[in-house]
């Protein structure tokens, strides 16, 4: 063979070689939703797509209500809420898995750079502020958990969530449960009738709003806030004791029900009973939403191993970004519930 021979036979080589590798295919995942995931969700979809050339995952942070909706409406793979599906919500759509994720604390954060110390705030005083009835950052309320503290003399600008929101979910439930005056007037849900404040849009315009606002006051994920450089407030729990949000005080509110979320992984998880006298007491599980079945044998593959990823070895980045790793008992039901997704009605691997 000849060294021109040769050449010509390396570069067709070379051209099939390049030619295989543009033909590869490329699975495409789409999902859409919750704010509070997005920090976990894209670590885990370059986590994951470093390790599976061939995956390419988009999410959209448009909020648990909006990731709910389309994936109801089959314009995306999967949804991501901090509110799970109802039994009523899920008879509405077709088939649907739920997939417990994550769990984290919704932090309290503020503007008042005078203090120099976290701010301690009861259940009294949270409701108050969010129903309008406590307009002032001197209110006898939020003083008699700050003995000592040079609060300041202004009022208080409320912020909140505009969109339909698992995030919102999480803290209306907690309030509907340690205020009569919430249970009655506001109620609990994704979205309800604030009775005071202006709405931001996803985590990222209610952490925006903060930072330019003195004196306001609203609810995040704790990533955002610390991204942001924004304190977090200790609450009070059920103990009487003044805790801060962090994955453990988490993982400490999610033991307090460990019964209960045996038999149902969405049972919330606010407001722990004393018993859990470490536990941070606005805190939340997170869920996939995942239709049952789907014509895409090699996409739905795709997908039933990401999730495997997210609910194994992703717990480990989730807990590097200030969420809670899932329990034991949880994570082993959500692999359970893996091998109920299909592909036009058969198996998956």
């Amino acid at each position: 063979m000849t060294a021109s021979t040769k050449a010509i036979l390396a570069a067709a080589t070379a051209l099939l070689t390049l030619t295989a590798c543009n033909t590869t295919k490329t699975t495409k995942i789409s999902g859409a939703g919750s704010t509070f995931i997005n920090p976990a969700m894209g670590r885990w979809a370059a986590e994951y797509q470093r390790a599976h050339k061939t995956v390419q995952i988009n999410y959209q942070s448009i909020g648990s209500g909006g990731g709910i909706q389309q994936v109801k409406a089959g314009t995306v793979d999967f949804g991501a809420s901090d509110a799970a599906l109802t039994d009523q919500q899920l008879g509405q759509m077709k088939p649907m898995l739920q997939f417990p994720e994550s769990a984290g604390p919704v932090c309290i954060t503020y503007n008042l750079p005078e203090l120099k110390q976290p701010l301690h705030l009861s259940a009294a005083a949270l409701a108050g502020i969010f129903l309008g009835t406590i307009k002032n950052w001197q209110d006898p309320v939020i003083k008699a958990a700050n003995p000592g503290v040079d609060l300041p003399k202004t009022g208080i600008a409320v912020v909140h969530r505009a969109e339909s929101s698992g995030t919102s979910a999480i803290f209306t439930s907690y309030l509907f449960e340690v205020s009569k005056d919430w249970a009655t007037k506001v109620g609990k849900g994704t979205q309800v009738n604030w009775p005071a404040g202006n709405g931001g849009k996803g985590s990222e315009g209610v952490t925006g709003q903060l930072r330019q606002t003195p004196g306001s006051i609203g609810y995040v994920e704790l990533t955002y806030a610390q991204q942001n450089n924004l304190p977090v407030a200790a609450i009070e729990n059920q103990a009487g004791h003044y805790v801060l949000p962090s994955p453990q005080s988490t993982t400490a509110a999610i033991n307090g029900f460990a019964n209960q979320l045996q038999q149902d992984p969405r049972v919330p998880i606010v407001n722990p009973p004393a018993g859990a006298s470490e536990a941070y007491p606005i805190a939340g599980l997170t869920f996939l939403i995942v239709p049952k079945d789907g014509v895409d044998v090699e996409k739905r593959q795709a997908l039933k191993d990401f999730i495997k990823y997210i609910v194994t070895d992703g717990q480990s980045v989730a807990t590097s970004l200030n969420y809670a790793p899932l329990p034991d008992g949880v994570k082993q039901n959500d692999l359970n519930l893996l091998n109920e997704l299909t592909a036009e009605g058969k198996p998956l691997q």
